[in-house]
């Protein structure tokens, strides 16, 4: 009896959280709470890629864009698991061959997605054979690009464009899809059952804002009860956020969210001269910290000791810096479990 009453206490104090995202920031929140038995998690992907191996697997195939649900199954893959199995997910084709730049997790998620009809199917299947330590959503079935408007009047289709820095440094005015793009099911019910929904760290309008574009995702949002927690970047993106202070990053969250976050998140750790050096050869800088000091803004040092050591045979340019899951976790417990 005594142990009943443990396990329902144990099950009634577990947290839903749900990370919105893609890229390499995500999967950082995804692995620094996938362990916490307190914590029951969900990730919501932006499916709007179209550079790199995603952008040509869905070009080829006319499926939804998987690189960011990959690495959302990385992080949360059973750290039990063979290392052999786990790094069948990161495996990047070399060589002269078509292939060369595809990763092999692409390809096994493109393949289920064949198989299953349903890319909310195809992600659950492969989910189950790496044994994710939480779900995993699409936030749309819906095959769509960005349109990016900017300032000038000039306009760019497709979510590769904001990784472009030949036309880098430009305002974007404003970010949509190109058809309606309904907020898939399970993903709304998640964002409605969640305790805290944590907003970043990504790109803001590579990774972050497309989830607000699909229809029915503010609603749901707004509905939620949830904590709503932005986490700003480390550093600008010239093609998306030159020259943007945090203060910006946290209005144009509320302006496309069309909610205030409850909690922000924001570095105000060191940042080693060497990678500060490589930034700023590509015209990038550490987001200006003109945030208030209040509750609500949550500062700390955020920044991994880990050396990122980037995929040759990848694409795509990648950040070298990341947010340090075991630190950005600790401040995301703190919030929810206080």
């Amino acid at each position: 009896m005594a142990d009943k009453v443990s396990q329902s206490t144990s099950q009634s104090q577990t947290k839903k959280v749900v990370a919105l995202g893609g890229g390499t920031g995500t999967p950082a929140v995804l692995a620094g709470l996938k362990n916490n038995p307190q914590i029951e998690l969900a990730a919501i992907v932006v499916v709007t890629d179209s550079g790199g191996s995603t952008g040509r697997l869905r070009d080829e195939f006319g499926f939804l864009p998987v690189g960011d649900v990959r690495q959302c199954i990385t992080a949360l893959a059973d750290d039990n698991l063979a290392e052999e199995i786990r790094q069948l997910l990161l495996y990047r084709f070399g060589g002269k061959s078509s292939l060369k730049g595809h990763s092999l997790g692409n390809l096994i998620i493109t393949a289920f997605e064949d198989l299953e009809h349903s890319p909310g199917k195809a992600i659950e299947t492969v989910s189950k054979i790496f044994q994710t330590k939480g779900k995993i959503y699409p936030v749309t079935e819906t095959v769509a690009d960005l349109k990016i408007e900017y300032d000038d009047g000039s306009s760019e289709t497709g979510e590769h464009f904001l990784d472009d820095h030949t036309i880098g440094g430009k305002t974007i005015k404003n970010l949509s899809l190109t058809k309606p793009s309904p907020l898939y099911p399970p993903a709304k019910q998640a964002l409605l059952d969640a305790d805290l929904i944590v907003l970043g760290p990504g790109d803001l309008y590579g990774s972050l804002i497309p989830h607000a574009l699909t229809d029915g995702f503010k609603e749901a949002l707004q509905q939620s009860s949830a904590e709503f927690v932005y986490v700003v970047n480390l550093m600008t993106h010239f093609s998306q956020t030159h020259q943007l202070t945090a203060q910006d990053h946290v209005d144009l969250v509320t302006r496309y969210f069309g909610k205030q976050p409850d909690k922000i998140i924001m570095n105000d750790g060191p940042i080693p001269s060497e990678l500060l050096g490589s930034y700023a050869k590509q015209k990038e800088y550490p987001v200006e910290d003109d945030l208030p000091h209040n509750e609500r803004v949550i500062r700390g040092s955020f920044v991994s000791e880990v050396e990122v050591k980037l995929n040759s045979n990848d694409e795509l340019n990648r950040s070298l810096l990341r947010h340090d899951a075991n630190k950005l976790s600790k401040a995301l417990l703190d919030t929810v479990l206080a």
